[in-house]
């Protein structure tokens, strides 16, 4: 049985289901409540020693970091999400990482928790959300294609990590009024059956969201 360890709303988790669904796989969910500090109890950290989620359980292995299980499924799975030549595959990566490394991070619930705490009242959640999310969105908006997809014309990891990204911003009411690209591929990719299913609102349940 492949487990997925992860937390409804974390964007990290949101994107790995969508690549279990790509894949066709069936898994059963393990809830992480990071709201709790579940994620540093010991059981966990035997599983994850960085104390975060996702950790998927396939293959005989246990995997964490996102974009790393991601690809792993990329390449025992066949999923083609860094097609073309080399070019093509930095491009894709490009967008993938300005999502999961710039603008993920800075907006983990335990960074911008310690940004409220420590601001003595000039920052609050959605003042942070607001302000590292948005810039990042506006750069996103014009390093992605005018087609249905970030890159290209076929679903790749670029993908995977948008559509999470957007959910995110849009539960803490950023605007994305003049950000036309990325709400027409976001609005695309939201009807495909494997993002759809792994929307936060599905989860955590046991899911076999199979097919692009």
């Amino acid at each position: 049985m492949i487990r997925l360890f992860d937390y409804w709303r974390s964007s990290a988790s949101y994107r790995l289901r969508i690549a279990l669904g790509l894949a066709g796989l069936s898994w059963h969910s393990l809830p992480v409540d990071l709201t709790t500090g579940q994620q540093c109890d010991p059981e966990h950290l035997a599983r994850n020693p960085q104390g975060l989620v996702p950790v998927l359980e396939i293959d005989d292995l246990t995997l964490t970091q996102s974009l790393a299980i991601i690809e792993y499924l990329d390449e025992t799975r066949g999923l083609g999400l860094l097609p073309g030549p080399a070019a093509n595959r930095a491009r894709i990566r490009a967008v993938a990482h300005a999502i999961a490394m710039d603008i993920h991070p800075v907006c983990n619930l335990r960074v911008a928790r310690y940004a409220v705490a420590q601001s003595n009242g000039g920052i609050t959640m959605e003042t942070w959300m607001r302000d590292m999310i948005t810039p990042g969105l506006i750069a996103l908006e014009n390093m992605v294609d005018t087609g249905n997809h970030c890159i290209g014309q076929t679903l790749t990891l670029a993908d995977i990590c948008l559509v999470p990204q957007i959910y995110n911003a849009r539960r803490w009411n950023i605007d994305l009024k003049n950000l036309p690209n990325l709400n027409r591929i976001t609005t695309f990719l939201e009807n495909l059956k494997p993002f759809a299913n792994a929307h936060p609102n599905l989860a955590p349940h046991q899911a076999s969201a199979g097919g692009r």
